[in-house]
């Protein structure tokens, strides 16, 4: 059931369209993924799975529609418990909340936040662009929410990453002017995701509305503050309430008229927002996006593109801060094994060596755990850091044992051993399976197997993978290959 006032409040905005509004919430709601440009296998996933009836999103770069059902009587197309979800091949995420990444227009080498990111699927797809370079700050206030985040960053195998669990007046006070691009996807009331949760629905309020909208002025402000000269924000939310979205567009405006709005390109299904939704909107917030569910194959959503005015230059990462802003590595001389592992493990051509970590480059150590720390990376004192850099791994009595996150970061053709697995899981397999092959499947469950007689691979840790995507590691001791896949994953 939905609210009465949430109700009465839409037929007002909607007036004689409001009955095909209300119709959607009878429908059933949509579902997506977005393929992973960072794993090179992921790219052949939709031809592969063409049985299954994937069709693009039309917002979104390798992104897709599928189906909520079982394809066949005998295998049900589950792409959440695939091998390849946990390769990170792709990301599900309802298909709406993939547009609004895209309107950053991240290019790569930018510094970038997303300041409420968890649970990291916009992240995830900033990362994407910014293909390895440049930094990505992934910041979600919530602790529990933040480690969700974290294992997302982790699962995609991002590399230039950093994740904090910060407040966004934290942040402001700890690096102003210090990005080029911002996303804001705020806290909101949630009111586009009724269909999909019925919690959201029973935990609204007019009254939570308000407060909804106070707390997004506050991160907005933030947001201006982190921002660099001429640098642009992207604000969403999943919302219909208009003063969480043309009002808080119009407040923010008020407050900071150095900032205008940049009209977004609409795509198919995409509306104006509406200046007569909130008293004193300016004509120039239609150029904002609302995404309604009557008219998108998506959820409700609202998007505004902002740039601050400015002529001059943007300063150079490293001049934005004191030098004392930034974090100072450490030497590889301070862990032995971790070089006589990168020596013995990673191809020579691989782009960890050429990063410069042979060198003594970018790391990081917190006791026995090891980092790869991004370039441009801020100092985190001060700061509540869940990640910070890319996990090597940890020295154990004197060796080096590499972090599940190492092995997400590389592929098959980093290292001078890897052994690829069927994933055993439709529409690959089709049920029908030799039971003597050791699966992907298997190797997430934790199992242990007996190298082939036509698989001669020297001792030593081996990535595993599946479909030319790595799942995690394993470790070859005569012919047998030992499962490190972490306990806490296994399925």
């Amino acid at each position: 059931m939905l609210p009465k006032a949430f109700r009465a409040r839409m037929e007002n905005m909607l007036g004689g369209h409001s009955d095909e509004f209300f119709q959607t919430f009878d429908a059933p709601a949509w579902h997506g993924l977005r393929i992973n440009p960072l794993k090179n296998g992921a790219k052949k996933i939709p031809g592969q799975w063409a049985i299954c009836g994937l069709s693009p999103v039309p917002w979104a770069s390798d992104a897709y529609y599928y189906p909520d059902v079982p394809v066949t009587e005998e295998n049900a197309f589950r792409p959440g418990r695939h091998p390849y979800h946990e390769a990170g091949a792709y990301y599900i995420q309802e298909p709406s909340a993939m547009a609004a990444a895209p309107c950053l227009e991240v290019e790569e080498g930018d510094i970038v936040l997303d300041l409420c990111a968890a649970p990291g699927g916009k992240s995830t797809q900033l990362a994407g662009a910014l293909h390895g370079t440049g930094l990505l700050v992934s910041n979600e206030i919530n602790p529990s929410r933040a480690k969700t985040l974290s294992g997302n960053i982790e699962r995609m195998g991002i590399q230039n990453a950093l994740v904090f669990s910060e407040t966004p007046q934290r942040l402001a006070a700890a690096l102003p002017g210090f990005f080029d691009k911002i996303l804001v996807d705020a806290p909101c009331s949630g009111e586009g995701m009724f269909r999909k949760n019925e919690d959201a629905c029973g935990e609204w309020s007019p009254e939570n509305v308000q407060l909804c909208a106070q707390r997004q002025d506050m991160v907005l402000d933030c947001a201006a503050e982190l921002l660099c000269p001429r640098g642009r924000i992207t604000y969403s939310t999943c919302t219909f309430a208009p003063e969480e979205d043309e009002g808080a567009i119009t407040r923010f405006l008020s407050r900071h008229p150095e900032f205008h709005i940049v009209p977004a390109e609409k795509k198919e299904g995409f509306s104006d927002a509406d200046p007569s939704f909130y008293p004193g909107a300016p004509e120039e917030i239609r150029g904002a996006i609302r995404i309604w569910p009557q008219k998108a194959k998506g959820e409700g959503h609202f998007i505004a593109v902002l740039e601050r005015d400015g002529q001059e230059g943007n300063l150079p990462p490293e001049k934005r801060l004191s030098s004392s802003r930034f974090q100072k590595g450490v030497s590889l001389s301070a862990c032995p094994p971790l070089k006589e592992f990168l020596e013995s493990t990673l191809d020579p051509g691989c782009s960890l060596l050429k990063s410069g970590i042979l060198e003594g480059k970018h790391l990081l150590a917190f006791g026995d755990q090891w980092y790869l720390m991004p370039e441009h990376m801020p100092s985190l004192k001060g700061l509540k850091a869940l990640r910070p850099g890319l996990h090597l791994g940890t020295l154990k009595k004197g060796r080096f044992e590499p972090s599940h996150a190492l092995a997400l970061a590389l592929s098959p053709e980093d290292v001078l051993r890897s052994v690829d697995l069927p994933s055993g899981v439709f529409p690959e397999s089709r049920g029908d399976e030799d039971p003597s092959v050791f699966t992907a499947k298997r190797y997430l469950k934790g199992e242990t197997t007996r190298l082939s007689g036509g698989q001669s691979i020297a001792n030593g840790w081996t990535l595993v993978a599946t479909g030319g995507m790595s799942l995690g590691w394993g470790k070859i001791a005569g012919g047998t290959l030992k499962n490190h896949y972490p306990k806490g994953l296994r399925q």
